[in-house]
């Protein structure tokens, strides 16, 4: 369902615990919590996915790894819906079905958990784009595909998408942190590409590290207005301007404008 600016800065803004409502850090702020956060933050019956209380012939760490990505699972539903600054352990257990004990025993704090679940959705968008350079014969091919693997990831995933690339920036230092790393690893990824694909000219070493800051402001507007599902279609335009400072014009156009990987898999099927 499309969710327009106003009403996703209301669902996305929880009034604070001291009563005004700033989410601390984010840059949004309502005086209200929208009745749709409210219904979706109540504690959750227990899924069909998750363990039934008791006994069980299940071993410990199937167990303990099954708790832990529950915890992680909620900590991108609620974050994604009350924000980092308004999301308490309460929320995240109810989320998760599990005990107040069972969640101290994974992590030490919300901050810690928010880090853990930031951590495995990095390594799997990271892990995803990767397979796509692997899969590339050509530098314009290379960034065409991963930049629709990014975006596809995005579009598939759009409360783990909230965390890593809107709530990292108000969940403090060492999520500030592992987001400029996980960007500085694709700048790098991009730089060296193009670095093996040229042969003229090489636009200045700064080009890169604007390209990727660039992307990341047009897919950050579009999350934070609930817009994800049409990032994909941005493909042909985002990797044009990619491409444009190493190929020029005209190469930059043929090779945006060819079907990635994915869409050539999903029209053979």
């Amino acid at each position: 369902m499309a969710i327009d600016k106003q009403e996703r800065s209301s669902r996305s803004s929880i009034a604070s615990p001291r009563g005004q409502g700033s989410r601390e850090g984010s840059g949004r702020a309502n005086s209200y919590v929208h009745p749709e956060v409210l219904e979706q933050r109540k504690p959750r019956a227990r899924a069909p996915h998750q363990l039934q209380p008791g006994r069980h012939n299940l071993s410990r760490e199937y167990v303990e790894a099954h708790q832990r990505q529950r915890i992680l699972d909620a900590i991108a539903d609620v974050a994604g819906l009350a924000g980092y600054s308004a999301m308490s352990v309460e929320e995240i257990i109810g989320a998760a079905g599990v005990s107040r004990r069972t969640f101290y025993d994974h992590f030490n704090d919300k901050e810690d958990a928010f880090l853990a679940a930031l951590d495995a959705t990095s390594r799997e968008m990271l892990d995803r784009v990767r397979s796509a350079s692997d899969a590339s014969e050509t530098f314009g091919g290379c960034v065409r595909d991963c930049l629709a693997t990014f975006l596809e990831f995005v579009a598939e995933k759009p409360r783990y998408a909230e965390i890593l690339i809107v709530e990292v920036l108000a969940a403090g230092p060492a999520a500030v942190a592992c987001r400029n790393e996980l960007m500085q690893t694709v700048t790098e990824m991009l730089r060296r590409g193009a670095a093996r694909a040229a042969k003229g000219g090489r636009p200045p070493e700064l080009t890169a590290e604007t390209i990727i800051g660039g992307i990341y402001e047009v897919v950050y507007s579009r999350v934070l207005q609930g817009r994800e599902a049409m990032l994909p279609a941005l493909l042909p335009d985002l990797a044009y301007s990619m491409l444009l400072p190493y190929l020029g014009h005209e190469q930059a156009r043929r090779e945006a404008e060819r079907p990635s990987n994915e869409q050539r898999t999903a029209d053979a099927a």
